[in-house]
């Protein structure tokens, strides 16, 4: 056996237990019958506090340097957060020499206000004081377990015993700020494990920190509830969150903040119910980093508000920017799927989205409401560009590789066009089993339509027009063609240069639409000639395309191409000289 099977604890579970309940228990609901956040609405943005520098940075399997930490500060700023967690420096060199850099090189904007946090223990707090000395205003998060499993297994206290250690604790914090008026101190305490631990309990510990500090008019106190760990649906949380917003006193001097994990995958929406049932603040990172699963992630709750027209004071107006400072900074990559920020989260590869976004696109009003499908947020907001919203693969469909010719090259196909086209499309990714970009788009659109001749079998005879002649009626046309390698002059009548090209080519087609439109504006503009024919007694029809300056010529390309597309072999006109014709 392999060695690493003796280093398997005995307690391990092998394989998921058939009866789970036998082993993990469900979380109790809150007796809280009168509950009103779930008819509450949104309407402002929280506090952030951002703890990418702390909880982040102690989540990361290399933690970063000083330099790069310093880089991140200065993006949290540049995007706008007000608070800013910036280390532990008790407990880490690397934060201690952060935070003194940032206060002693006069670094921190006057309107930012940094916090450092602390373990419930006085020579820590000490530390953490002295770090901090010098700024003009600090918040010091100072914490302690307090659920019942951490009482009974990590600090082996009671509840009485927690009571008298939060007492002594903040005494000692207030004692030491006290003596250093020169700086603004607020006391954030924490009782971590909130999410876990009795509501009774959770509030008799923030009542007994918020007495010891002395809070009151001009001293405000803020009261962080984590779900350190968590351990419900976001529901219960929010429950928890409205019984102590109701119950904590002097509510009117109190910051109510939270801090959610992600565990269960589910921190987003914590926040979000949190808010509607008080919480005046939220704690998370940039993306969602932190310990396990992570914490909170600021940029999805923000960009959420600002859907729900809400601003959320912050500024992601450059998201790829945003996102590549985070990368660099913590070496973690963000997925490309990432809410708002990851690479694909705006582009679509399947049809009938690729089709609804296109005609969400043709009916906006740039003057109106985002009413675009599939497209939550405008990516122009966050800085993005329209060029990955569609993307083409073997999942596409007409409108997604209708919408790139349309945005790359200004060609504007018939329904009926986009639908052929589509199935030659289809059949070369499903050969290549790859994305399609938009020249490679484009190149196989011209091969196909525009020089169908390339696209031929090698028996095939190909026409070729080296020039036309219009008669002044418009109702004659001459032709200076090559067919199966001979050069050779045409002539032919209709009612115009579609009907004049088919009489001139001699063969059966049967034109079932013509289409002409401008592939842009002003002098580089192009005429995009579209023409569907059939051969008379024969079921189907095709396209083909020309694409020209000058609507005639690209008329006159149009017939040449659908009757190649059609492959068949063309009337040989009695041999003339080959003139030149204009």
């Amino acid at each position: 056996m392999s060695p690493l099977f003796f280093q398997i604890p005995r307690f391990v579970e092998p394989f998921m237990i058939a009866h789970p309940a036998r082993k993990y228990q469900a979380f109790a609901p809150v007796d809280l019958h009168d509950r009103t956040w779930p008819s509450q609405s949104l309407t402002q943005a929280p506090i952030w506090l951002s703890t990418d520098l702390r909880d982040g940075h102690q989540a990361l399997l290399a933690p970063t340097n000083v330099a790069r930490k310093l880089k991140l500060f200065q993006e949290l700023v540049r995007i706008g957060f007000k608070e800013i967690e910036v280390g532990f420096p008790a407990a880490s060199q690397t934060d201690h020499d952060f935070v003194r850099r940032l206060i002693d090189e006069d670094l921190v904007p006057d309107d930012v206000t940094l916090m450092v946090m602390t373990q419930s223990r006085a020579d820590l707090i000490e530390r953490t004081v002295d770090a901090v000395r010098g700024a003009p205003r600090a918040i010091v998060h100072l914490y302690n377990a307090t659920a019942r499993v951490w009482r009974r297994v990590v600090s082996g206290m009671n509840v009485t015993q927690v009571m008298a250690f939060v007492q002594e604790h903040v005494s000692l914090l207030k004692r030491l700020t006290d003596a250093r008026p020169e700086t603004g101190w607020t006391l954030q305490y924490s009782p971590e494990t909130f999410s876990a631990t009795e509501l009774e309990v959770s509030l008799k510990a923030c009542q007994t920190a918020i007495a010891a500090w002395g809070a009151g008019p001009g001293r405000e106190v803020i009261i962080n509830l984590p779900s350190t760990v968590e351990n419900a649906t976001p529901n219960v949380f929010a429950d928890q969150i409205e019984w102590m917003h109701r119950r904590l006193s002097p509510r009117e001097h109190i910051v109510l903040s939270v801090h959610p994990h992600n565990d269960r995958g589910t921190g987003v929406a914590a926040a979000e119910l949190a808010m509607l049932a008080g919480a005046q603040r939220v704690e998370g990172c940039l993306f969602g980093n932190g310990e396990r699963c992570g914490n909170l992630d600021l940029v999805t709750v923000a960009l959420n508000l600002y859907t729900q027209g809400i601003h959320p004071g912050l500024d992601f107006s450059d998201i790829n920017g945003v996102a590549r400072v985070a990368e660099a900074c913590t070496g973690l990559p963000i997925h490309p799927r990432h809410p708002y920020a990851g690479d694909l989260v705006f582009t679509s590869f399947s049809g009938s989205h690729q089709d609804a976004i296109k005609k969400g696109f043709a009916a906006h009003d740039p003057e109106g409401l985002w009413q675009i499908p599939y497209l939550p947020i405008d990516p122009a907001d966050l800085g993005r560009t329209y060029d990955s919203v569609i993307r083409v693969n073997s999942q596409s469909g007409k409108g997604g590789i209708a919408f790139l010719l349309e945005r790359e090259r200004g060609v504007v196909m018939p329904r009926r066009l986009q639908v052929a086209f589509s199935a030659v499309v289809q059949r070369h990714t499903d050969a290549s089993e790859t994305e399609m970009s938009g020249p490679a788009l484009w190149a196989l659109f011209q091969t196909t339509y525009l020089d169908p001749g390339m696209a031929q079998p090698a028996t095939a005879q190909a026409i070729t027009c080296h020039a036309h002649r219009l008669s002044e009626d418009g109702q004659g046309i001459e032709l200076d063609v090559t067919i199966e390698g001979v050069r050779q002059t045409l002539q032919g009548q209709g009612n115009g240069p579609i009907a004049a090209t088919v009489d001139a080519l001699g063969l059966p087609l049967e034109v079932h639409g013509f289409e002409e439109r401008a592939t842009g504006a002003g002098a580089q503009a192009q005429a995009l000639a579209i023409v569907e024919a059939g051969l008379a007694g024969t079921p189907g029809a095709t396209f083909g395309v020309g694409l020209d300056s000058n609507i005639v010529t690209a008329s006159v390309r149009a017939v040449l191409s659908v009757a190649n597309r059609l492959v068949a072999p063309p009337r040989t006109a009695p041999a003339v000289a080959a003139t030149a014709v204009g």
